[in-house]
């Protein structure tokens, strides 16, 4: 078990991490989930011990170990920008943790060319990671840290090199390599989508702190803030600001939306309503209410389209199956789903039970 006690790092007087409580538990996938210069980085540092923090302690296993170096303990760790040594073969750069180990040579020879066969690196054993394109030697490094057997494996956006095909079929399986090893696997992204589809548990990460932790689809599901949703959105989350009147949410004293079920025991009062962009639409449909808008661009990517909309000073994105080339400056109708309504209040809280429905 990997604990943060009050933790922070500071970098003259600024905080680059604010104190922050964390515990990640042996056997688990740990997505670190924030846009850049959110903290992911500096935050994995820590926990390998490559930097000591400001203040605060870390333990694994019940044993203080803030000031113990990098080398001394258990831990592997995997960089977008890759690192392997030019002089050796995909072969030696693989086994070189457990040569350092003084691992059997069967034991190297069976555990490289799994770790190989994984990564579709067996045809460049021989070869040296100069030779082979930015895939392959990030896939290289990858490799070198399945075989390390460490008890904290610190993955930051290590897939980020690597063609849409492999990186969706690494996706699937490193979650399940590293969970068998028993090892404590945290993997850093800025992609919401990439957080879900790993699963395990997500931090979501906001100027140096963690808005919340929790399972993954469960913060996504229930953000506790108004930052922790707008982290778990891509499109960017939809938001306005209303005041809520009985079963009303109004601007300048007429009804924009009705109030949801379970947004109805809220207090009345001002009030941010959020919603993700593939709950607004074209179309009318179960639970949905009306507004109408101006369009600002239509963006087509592939088999879907991404409808930017203005409504008062809010400008909004829906997310549309198939193709939609509408022109600009038109007013058109869209609507909510309001079954799917999130609101906070003043400070940004989540208000209310959560949406009804789970997508």
């Amino acid at each position: 078990m990997l604990e943060l006690r009050k933790v922070s790092k500071m970098v003259g007087v600024d905080y680059h991490i604010h104190p922050t409580d964390l515990t990640l538990q042996r056997g688990t996938l740990n997505v670190l989930l924030g846009p850049t210069l959110s903290g992911k980085t500096s935050l994995m540092r820590l926990m390998a011990g490559l930097d000591k923090p400001t203040s605060g302690s870390v333990f694994f296993d019940g044993v203080d170990v803030t000031g113990v170096p990098v080398q001394k303990r258990q831990v592997a760790m995997v960089y977008q920008q890759f690192i392997n040594y030019p002089a050796l073969t995909v072969y030696e750069n693989i086994a070189s943790p457990m040569r350092v180990k003084g691992v059997d040579q069967a034991t190297i020879d069976r555990e490289v060319r799994k770790a190989a066969d994984l990564l579709r690196l067996t045809p460049y054993l021989d070869r040296t990671p100069l030779s082979l394109s930015g895939g392959q030697q990030q896939r290289t490094a990858l490799a070198r840290a399945i075989v390390k057997k460490a008890n904290l494996v610190l993955l930051d956006e290590p897939l980020a090199n690597l063609d849409y095909k492999l990186r969706e079929e690494l996706r699937e399986e490193l979650p399940k390599i590293f969970a068998e090893s028993g090892a404590i696997f945290v993997y850093a992204t800025t992609e919401p989508s990439e957080a879900l589809l790993l699963g395990g548990n997500t931090a979501t990460l906001s100027e140096g702190r963690i808005t919340q932790f929790g399972s993954t689809i469960s913060v996504y599901r229930k953000p506790a803030d108004l930052a922790s949703a707008r982290i778990f959105a891509d499109p960017p989350l939809n938001t306005l600001d209303v005041v809520k009147v009985s079963n009303q949410f109004q601007r300048d004293g007429r009804m924009v939306l009705p109030v949801p079920a379970h947004l109805a025991a809220i207090p009345d009062g001002p009030v941010t309503i959020a919603f993700h962009p593939h709950h607004l639409s074209l179309s009318a449909s179960d639970g949905s209410a009306g507004l109408t808008a101006r369009t600002l661009v239509s963006e087509i990517a592939g088999s879907e389209s991404f409808i930017h909309v203005e409504y008062g000073n809010a400008r909004w994105v829906s997310l549309e199956h198939g193709i939609h080339d509408i022109e600009p400056d038109r007013d058109i109708d869209v609507f909510i789903d309001t079954r799917h309504l999130m609101a906070f209040g003043a400070e940004g809280r989540a208000l209310g039970a959560s949406p009804e429905l789970a997508a």
